[in-house]
């Protein structure tokens, strides 16, 4: 056995697929990454890339039953590259947990009591935190002699005071259910607010940021001093920003509206907010490249949807300005943050009395590292800050079991 094992493989187990990547913390470098995906159908489908070896990429598609066979398949993907779950330099596997509600608030060993717990919150939580303990219980099954941490999405904004995180209903009910904004995306917000921190040299408690998570699913944060004190998601994803399906910030009332007037149910306004709103339902596209493509060809639907999606953008960026009253930077992450340099202009166009502004030359280069798109001398810092959520679940897992 060696003495100071040093890897950790996360694991983010989603309804019909898993995401995952070995690391070796000692370097933080990457080992292995891959996604297995359509569990549960005939057409399953593992891509695997040993990092480690520089070998080629491996796909595999074939039934896989479930989560079991899912892990199974990825575990003989490792062992294929020397790199096996039976490993004695596999310190834990950590696992992404999308919801820890008030209870959890920092990466926490899982055992029967933490997994009970995770389930009570599966009604706040319903398409993700029956797939995260799925995953825990088929690699606890897998190895269970080693740690298993969970860092929970929720917990970077549990610093959110009670005036941020409240909503204005009934205090009894609201607690009897559970009702209050707990925001989600909490580990790419704190990498990034950390990792924007060292782009200016600085420490995060010295630090204000404004953190744009622009993805399908997309998020704001106000970070002051590297602690959370509001963000736009709620009690759950749907509130905030306009995304790829769901609607953001929208009238209460329309739900009434629309069971009473439509006779919609439930279960189909869910489905409407959720799943057939934000830009794919004001012009019927949610890849921002496509949408980009369409208003370069006039497309008058494709121009309304970005405009409405900068609108929501812009109206986070004051009211974020105004809870923190100094901000040192805005930075943009994730999937549409960190390629979309149109998405970024147009966010801060017109908002040069805040501040903030960028560069059109710096704002067209495109790269994987940290970097500042505004002009020299700006007084807020605009900034791409490449997400790394894996890499950040390795940390806060990594650190507890060798606290």
């Amino acid at each position: 056995m060696t003495a100071n094992p040093t890897r950790v493989l996360v694991l983010n187990s989603g309804s019909s697929s898993v995401k995952y990547q070995l690391l070796d913390m000692a370097e933080s470098r990457r080992l292995a990454v891959g996604l297995v995906e359509r569990i549960g159908e005939e057409t399953s489908r593992l891509v695997h890339t040993p990092l480690a070896t520089g070998g080629a990429r491996r796909v595999h598609e074939g039934p896989m039953a479930d989560h079991d066979a899912a892990l199974k398949a990825v575990a003989a993907e490792l062992a294929a590259d020397g790199l096996g779950l039976d490993s004695p330099q596999l310190a834990a596997i950590g696992h992404r947990v999308v919801h820890g509600g008030l209870k959890f608030t920092e990466p926490t060993v899982i055992d029967e009591v933490v997994l009970k717990e995770i389930e009570r919150l599966v009604p706040v939580a319903p398409l993700h935190n029956p797939a995260n303990i799925t995953g825990i219980r088929t690699a606890q099954a897998l190895r269970p002699d080693l740690p298993q941490i969970a860092v929970f999405d929720t917990a970077f904004h549990t610093t959110m005071p009670e005036y941020a995180a409240r909503y204005a209903i009934d205090v009894a009910t609201a607690d009897a259910h559970r009702i209050r904004r707990y925001g989600f995306h909490g580990t790419s917000h704190a990498y990034v607010s950390r990792r924007t921190a060292r782009l200016l040299g600085k420490d995060p408690s010295e630090v204000n940021v404004i953190v744009l998570h622009l993805g399908n699913g997309a998020s704001a944060s106000a970070v002051a001093g590297g602690r959370c004190v509001d963000t736009s998601m709620g009690l759950t994803p749907l509130e905030g920003l306009v995304m790829g399906t769901r609607s953001g910030d929208i009238d209460p009332a329309v739900t009434f509206h629309l069971k009473r007037v439509a006779g919609m149910s439930a279960d189909e306004i869910d489905e409407l907010l959720n799943k057939r709103s934000g830009l794919v339902g004001l012009c019927g596209d949610n890849d921002m490249r496509e949408i980009r493509r369409r208003i370069d060809e006039g497309d008058k639907a494709a121009a309304l949807a970005f405009d409405i999606y900068i609108h929501r953008l812009k109206k986070y960026l004051g009211a974020y300005t105004a809870v923190l009253g100094r901000v040192d930077a805005v930075a943009f992450t994730a999937g549409v943050g960190e390629n979309a340099a149109p998405v970024r202009a147009a966010a801060m166009a017109g908002l040069e009395g805040l501040g903030m502004a960028v560069d059109a030359d710096r704002n067209a280069v495109r790269s994987d590292e940290p970097r500042l798109i505004s002009p020299e001398g700006a007084r807020v810092a605009v900034a791409v800050v490449p997400t790394d959520e894996e890499l950040e679940i390795a940390q806060q897992t990594y650190a507890l079991v060798t606290a």
